[in-house]
């Protein structure tokens, strides 16, 4: 059984999202926390926030031991794209686009024995 938190239409770019949840990945909670608030990324700041809710939703619905959970998934997908004009020289208007990002992040307690 696993708990899961959600995480959408975050203003940043997949790409720069992936990075940090590679950090993460497969590792115990505690150890987690402490990798992300010690990464200078600006992805990391949500990623705290969203393994904190992926803790409380596996103690809160499935009475599982926070002490004994390790991050067992995370992944992001792109959210929609944010599309932006920004004007140049002679008239000419290059697109800007503002990417978002759906980040899952679920955690599952480890196997005794």
């Amino acid at each position: 059984m696993e708990a899961k938190a959600h995480l959408k239409y975050v203003r940043i770019s997949p790409r720069k999202v992936q990075i940090v949840l590679d950090l993460i990945r497969g590792k115990d909670t505690d150890e987690a926390m402490a990798i992300l608030k010690n990464t200078n990324k600006i992805a990391a700041e949500s990623l705290v926030k969203l393994l904190k809710s992926a803790v409380a939703n596996a103690e809160h619905n499935f009475n599982m031991d926070a002490s004994n959970l390790y991050v067992s998934e995370c992944f992001v997908c792109p959210g929609p794209t944010l599309k932006r004009v920004q004007p140049r020289a002679q008239g000419r208007a290059f697109q800007i686009l503002k990417r978002t990002s759906h980040v899952t992040l679920a955690v599952k307690e480890k196997e005794v024995g």
